[in-house]
């Protein structure tokens, strides 16, 4: 079996505590999710706790967003998010997230990564295409996207 790890990370000029509810809250990602502008029409539905450990997002959208769910599963205020990301299409998989938000002179690091084992058609598929070039580019958007809405909300 192979495993891969996408890992980005950018420094937003803001302390972690005013960059940490961002990611803690699920409501919070439709200001800066790269995932979120893919489908106007996506149906998203929100349950468990409010934010933090047990929250959770599910979304459906077309063929492009997938679908898919993630849960808050461990949380280290203001240094760690780890989320359950699972999505059910366009292929089943279970791919751990963590973020992670180190102070860093000039702001916080925000570290964002996802990690997974490619199975069966996703190890087909990795033989073509690297995970890394299919996520990263988007987690490198999100980050940007981040740091814009902590930006906006700082005034």
């Amino acid at each position: 079996m192979s495993s891969f790890s996408v890992t980005r990370n950018i420094v937003i000029p803001a302390a972690a505590a005013e960059i940490y509810p961002f990611v803690y809250d699920f409501h919070q990602w439709t200001n800066w999710s790269p995932w979120e502008k893919i489908d106007p029409s996506m149906k998203r539905t929100y349950s468990g706790a409010e934010a933090g450990v047990g929250a959770k997002y599910a979304w459906t959208g077309n063929r492009k967003a997938g679908s898919g769910t993630m849960e808050i599963v461990d949380v280290t205020a203001p240094s760690s998010i780890g989320i359950r990301l699972e999505f059910t299409k366009p292929m089943k998989a279970v791919n751990p997230t963590k973020f992670t938000f180190t102070p860093e002179a000039g702001g916080t690091r925000v570290t964002w990564t996802m990690t997974g084992d490619n199975k069966g058609v996703g190890r087909v598929f990795a033989l073509f295409m690297s995970m890394d070039k299919m996520v990263g580019g988007d987690f490198d958007k999100g980050l940007a996207s981040l740091a814009e809405a902590v930006a906006a909300a700082k005034g």
